[in-house]
């Protein structure tokens, strides 16, 4: 495929690759991952099956992903299963293709208003971009829609727009907020997903809640990395759910969120999440369990605090065996807003005993 660059014999320059890693979340595991690695090799030892039902970007399974071994990834918001389906299954697409597909996307006039620019457009982005963004979103749609992607390259297609979007959103890193001045120096750019062919073989990515998916799964090695206090995902990055599943619903308020209703995480509820977690715990079917699970407590406001007691979690894990706690000082996502002094990461590991 070639855009009117491609057929009129001018040069386009190679796109700029992408990995998995290149995204703000809150809460990510990048860098903690060389201590993540070696805490499961040192207590797990061999395995050939990991789960991560709890996501988010992806970057926990994508460190353990190899060929031979049998990864399941899994998150309740499209934007992280379109992402993770992206750098964890992709098999069969051709990359050569997917760059020109890019590139195509990346030459696409915009100069009319779309469901993107009228709604996001000199808020979390400026309205060029805004535009652009909402006319690639709607030529992979009409690429889909006709037959002209198959999955996997919709999933590429579309963890590269989220990710170029992510890049320049007037934010500070989600999107509950936009900063009032608006920087217009960045522009969307694509860039081109790297994923491992030999390695995502065999790999499964799923979408759904936690404590339904664990009753049909069994691993290993389960790592669970829960939300940690009262701020949906849902209500965080609304944005790029929206962007992904296209669908074009109304949206509300200063930051332009719409209906998450059928988002919400028990997990993110102080009433309901040691209960939820308790019944995770009690369903599990692998030899090794990993809780990320820092110590926050009650050190913050009451939207910061951790949903699940340390207490809770303990009891849950020593249910089904001995438990290990390991610890490391890290500096969480913060806008700056505050400080938590002696903040750490900590994985409770559990070597099951008991069916």
């Amino acid at each position: 495929m070639q855009d009117e660059r491609a057929s009129s014999g001018a040069w386009i320059a190679p796109l700029a690759r992408l990995n998995i890693q290149n995204r703000r979340y809150l809460g990510a595991k990048s860098r903690l991952l060389d201590w993540l690695e070696a805490l499961v090799d040192r207590q797990c030892g061999p395995f050939e099956s990991l789960a991560d039902l709890f996501g988010g970007t992806g970057v926990v399974a994508h460190r353990f992903n190899r060929p031979g071994r049998r990864i399941v990834a899994a998150d309740l918001l499209s934007c992280n299963v379109m992402a993770m389906r992206c750098f964890l299954t992709t098999r069969d697409a051709d990359p050569v293709r997917l760059e020109a597909l890019l590139q195509e996307l990346e030459a696409l006039p915009a100069d009319e208003e779309n469901y993107a620019s009228r709604h996001f457009g000199g808020t979390f982005f400026s309205r060029e971009d805004a535009r652009r963004i909402g006319a690639m979103r709607e030529q992979i749609a009409q690429w889909r829609q006709t037959g002209h992607l198959s999955d996997e390259e919709e999933a590429v297609l579309l963890t590269s727009l989220l990710y170029a979007a992510d890049r320049i959103a007037n934010t500070c890193g989600h999107y509950d907020a936009y900063r009032l001045t608006l920087d217009e120096s960045r522009g969307l750019e694509l860039a081109l997903p790297q994923f491992d062919p030999e390695a995502n073989r065999g790999n499964q990515v799923l979408q759904g809640d936690a404590n339904a998916l664990i009753r049909a799964l069994e691993v290993d090695v389960l790592y669970l990395d829960p939300p940690y206090n009262s701020r949906q995902y849902s209500d965080t990055y609304h944005l790029l759910e929206n962007l992904v599943r296209w669908e074009k619903p109304p949206v509300f308020g200063k930051a332009r969120k719409m209906d998450r209703t059928a988002l919400k995480s028990a997990y993110c509820s102080e009433a309901r999440a040691a209960v939820a977690f308790a019944d995770l715990i009690a369903h599990a079917r692998s030899r090794h369990i990993l809780v990320s699970y820092n110590n926050m407590a009650q050190k913050g406001d009451k939207r910061s605090n951790a949903c699940i007691p340390d207490v809770a979690i303990q009891r849950a894990l020593e249910a089904r065996g001995e438990v290990t706690v390991f610890e490391q000082p890290f500096k969480p996502f913060s806008a700056g807003l505050r400080e938590i002094e002696g903040h750490t990461e900590r994985v409770f590991y559990c070597r099951v005993t008991s069916p």
